[in-house]
């Protein structure tokens, strides 16, 4: 497979670092739809060029079925999919309702697994088979306060693409993007204004928060020719992840 020309499927593209994904896709010449429940308040494009929206609830199996199969239909097969669909507010565990916490898991874990099935039955009676990158998060290889239901269903979705690689190959590749702190437009719920996002940024010791554009180029990389070798992998993008606590309590400079 090569970039240009290849068949894509982002889901929850319309925003945030799904577009963000989609737009690299478009920049490499790549043919890109994107799903949601709700269409993206502006078009997700590249230079005049704009994916796709095909309207999805990724939590529902079926409907995922048919949209994958739709979609090879009238595209002539699907290449990649990128599984970025996802999220949680934050919420401590013990304050979280159980309801509450079984669609976090469905949204991030089992929507995942639905959508890879889907695109799976496609994939595997290509000639040139497919490839399947997971977003992943930090979240899903730290304790995650706050997240918790999240973190786990992310730690989970890293063993699902493991064995996804295994049992697929070798038609499918499989692999993961394990993201740190990204800036997307709802960084300011989090971390509040400007001076806000520059503070937790330098908390990164590349000095910045991760943009969507760099999500993009790993998921794009995963799913080139460049990567042909590389399957059950997860590339960490978190600009060297955190620092440890223990280094600023310590009374000894080092």
């Amino acid at each position: 497979m090569t970039d240009k020309g290849q068949m894509v499927v982002v889901t929850g593209g319309t925003r945030g670092v799904g577009a963000g994904i989609a737009r690299r896709f478009l920049a490499a010449g790549a043919r890109v739809v994107i799903c949601a429940r709700r269409p993206p308040a502006a078009p997700v494009e590249v230079a005049g060029i704009a994916a796709e929206f095909r309207p999805l609830d990724v939590r529902d199996a079926a409907a995922a079925t048919d949209f994958f199969a739709e979609v090879a239909a009238d595209h002539g097969g699907i290449d990649v999919l990128v599984n970025n669909a996802g999220g949680t507010p934050f919420g401590l565990l013990a304050e979280t309702p159980a309801a509450r916490q079984t669609k976090i898991v469905e949204l991030n874990l089992l929507s995942p697994l639905y959508a890879s099935l889907a695109a799976y039955e496609v994939m595997r009676r290509q000639a040139t088979g497919g490839a399947i990158v997971m977003i992943g998060s930090v979240s899903g290889t730290r304790p995650s306060p706050g997240s918790g239901a999240y973190g786990a269903a992310k730690a989970g979705l890293e063993n699902l693409a493991r064995t996804m690689a295994v049992e697929w190959a070798p038609h499918v590749r499989v692999n993961t993007v394990v993201l740190g702190l990204t800036r997307t437009e709802s960084s300011h719920l989090h971390y509040g204004d400007e001076e806000g996002v520059a503070a937790v940024g330098r908390t990164v010791p590349l000095g910045r928060l991760a943009d969507p554009a760099d999500v993009g180029d790993a998921c794009v990389f995963l799913a080139s020719e460049a990567a042909r070798y590389v399957s059950g992998a997860a590339l960490h993008l978190h600009g060297g992840g955190e620092r440890p606590a223990f280094l600023d309590a310590a009374s000894v400079n080092h």
